[in-house]
């Protein structure tokens, strides 16, 4: 029987497993021995965290990561013809600003079943307790280093959050978290909304809504955190 290609989601921290990851993952991936990862050292961890008993010499590993060349993910489903395969995320979930898209693409042009496990990612759950636009809203990654060109695309995805009630969703480095806040509360008006979801799923997360004019008065304690940025310019005739 041909094998599936499963999307296993990670943690976003050191939280418990049992607070993020179902029984049925579990049970998935203690049946599985050929896995597609970022790192092995931490995937080993991970492995060895949710499933205890599992043997990690008997596991084989590929590496996924900006400097895999192409013809290398080719292989990675080989295992398919007989066995599954596991894709991990470093942390959320696979695919989801996260490596993994072109492997999932070979899978679906060689006829593999794609099996989405249940995990958490932060930049959902960032906008589920946003209170902005969850019907419409944009992920738009890393923004430019340079200040003057995240300047320009601050500028623009606050415009284009109130033409279209757009949700604009950000992620950055965590150590340069406190540089984007500062451009952000600099360059966007202060009527426009600004939610920092820092720490997701952890003891220590915040996760907080407020309009520039108020972040002005609270700068959050952000720096090496990591951290969801989600921006909203209500409509000038709401």
């Amino acid at each position: 029987m041909k094998g599936k290609l499963y999307l296993i989601p990670s943690f976003l921290g050191s939280e418990n497993p049992k607070d993020v990851f179902p029984d049925l993952n579990r049970e998935i991936v203690s049946t599985l021995k050929y896995f597609i990862v970022e790192e092995e050292r931490t995937a080993r961890r991970f492995l060895k965290k949710i499933v205890h008993e599992i043997v990690i010499d008997d596991l084989h590993f590929s590496i996924l990561n900006e400097h895999t060349k192409s013809i290398s993910i080719v292989e990675f489903l080989n295992p398919c013809s007989d066995h599954s395969v596991g894709m991990i995320s470093e942390a959320g979930v696979p695919c989801v600003a996260d490596p993994g898209a072109l492997v999932v693409k070979m899978a679906h042009e060689k006829g593999i079943e794609v099996v989405p496990l249940v995990g958490p990612s932060s930049i959902l759950m960032a906008l589920m307790a946003s209170g902005m636009n969850g019907q419409s809203f944009a992920f738009n990654g890393y923004l430019p280093i340079q200040s003057n060109e995240r300047a320009q695309k601050l500028r623009f995805f606050e415009r284009r959050s109130e033409l279209e009630y757009q949700t604009q969703i950000f992620i950055e480095t965590p150590y340069r978290n406190i540089q984007l806040f500062d451009d952000i509360i600099k360059y966007c008006n202060p009527d426009t909304f600004l939610c920092i979801a820092c720490d997701i799923t952890l003891p220590s997360q915040i996760i907080n809504t407020l309009t520039i004019k108020e972040w002005k008065m609270k700068k959050p304690d952000i720096h090496k955190r990591p951290s969801i940025f989600c921006l909203m310019k209500q409509r000038s005739n709401i």
